[in-house]
């Protein structure tokens, strides 16, 4: 299902086949939460921005409007109007991130609904069954996403229960995709790496969790406050012990100074919510770098948000203009900007995997990570 097509030092360049299409790595996947983009963005306009990846999440879905519904109307790609991969996260890091209260056991996890109070279940089964009535093409493994710092004692019990609750999930996923009443009977399953912190526990955890031959394996438990050197340390602790013809996928993350990192150390997969957060606030990625779209300097400023780029707000409008729409507090102005942030990351990865095929990318690391993660004043 993995092609590995060409390395350049740690970095790769791959195909991953689904039922839904060939994904081209390195990828970065397009947050859709609850299924839509924030910002107004549809599954057309995902299209036109060379988004390759959908990503929404388990746990906003149970919630709402419920994966019951979701799996009536035909899955998640009929639901919202999407013939390319979707990967649904598991639920585990907004069941830790999100509930006020919850219960961990063996089992899995009691917790109450950040919308109404209600009290819910969730564990390995439950949230494969979930994932299974979305029908998307990845799903998650469930797992216990832990604070960085947390006690070593801690962490460890935490890492391994999340490996026993993996071995349910695979069990549990091979039971449904045998169901006759199954809408995505091939749908694939990552196992993720989890253990804070602290390397030992992180390679023990991901030599056991390499044992099960899944589809993919992800890094996750990171981006979650920790300064990005412990990030890129972690990773370069794992990385050996990933299978090499499995993708690999750093969850959450995050600035494109992170994703040119992460490539070099050997990730294929990424998603954040930064792009589409940050300019909801006019908060802009540009190949000069980040500026903010709301400053006083831009008020009569024709040129586009970035000249040469090719989204449909740089095709069409001027800063100004776009300036203007922020100020009269209209939507237009968010959505525009959200468009553009997601098509200079699909951009980016284009260009990442350009570099990766024309063996360059240490120079194209080389000159844009010292660009793309400063204020420009253009």
């Amino acid at each position: 299902m993995f092609k590995l097509l060409k390395t350049e030092g740690k970095a790769r360049r791959g195909e991953f086949e689904t039922v839904h299409g060939t994904i081209q790595t390195p990828v970065f996947m397009n947050v859709g939460t609850s299924a839509a983009v924030k910002g107004g963005i549809s599954t057309m306009d995902l299209r036109e921005i060379g988004c390759q990846v959908e990503l929404s999440n388990t746990y906003h879905l149970h919630i709402r409007p419920g994966d019951e519904l979701v799996y009536k109307m035909g899955g998640i790609h009929k639901f919202f109007n999407w013939d390319k991969p979707v990967l649904t996260d598991s639920g585990g890091f907004q069941v830790f991130s999100l509930a006020k209260l919850r219960k961990i056991t063996e089992e899995g996890v009691f917790f109450n609904s950040h919308m109404d109070g209600k009290r819910i279940f969730m564990g390995p089964e439950e949230s494969m069954r979930i994932q299974s009535h979305l029908a998307s093409t990845i799903a998650m493994a469930f797992d216990e996403c832990v604070e960085n710092p947390a006690p070593y004692k801690y962490v460890k019990k935490s890492h391994e229960r999340t490996i026993r609750w993996l071995y349910r999930c695979k069990a549990e996923m091979d039971r449904l995709n045998s169901l006759p009443d199954t809408i995505n009977k091939k749908q694939m399953l990552f196992g993720i790496n989890q253990g804070g912190t602290y390397e030992d526990l992180r390679i023990e955890n991901m030599k056991e969790i390499a044992k099960l031959d899944l589809d993919g394996y992800a890094i996750g438990g990171l981006a979650v406050g920790e300064e990005a050197d412990e990030m890129y340390r972690i990773i370069d602790a794992v990385e050996p012990y990933m299978p090499k013809d499995k993708p690999r996928y750093l969850m959450g993350v995050g600035t494109p100074l992170n994703i040119l990192e992460a490539v070099r150390r050997g990730v294929d997969f990424f998603d954040c919510v930064m792009p589409s957060r940050n300019a909801r606030h006019g908060n802009l990625f540009t190949w000069h770098g980040k500026m903010n779209i709301n400053n006083e300097r831009f008020f009569d400023d024709p040129r586009p948000i970035d000249e040469g780029c090719g989204c449909p707000a740089c095709r069409n409008y001027s800063r100004a203009y776009i300036r203007h729409l922020f100020k009269a507090r209209e939507l237009l102005g968010m959505r525009l900007c959200v468009l553009h942030n997601l098509y200079f990351y699909n951009e980016l990865m284009q260009k990442i995997r350009d570099a990766l095929d024309g063996g360059y990318y240490e120079s194209f690391f080389a000159k844009y990570s010292q660009i793309l993660d400063k204020r420009t004043d253009n």
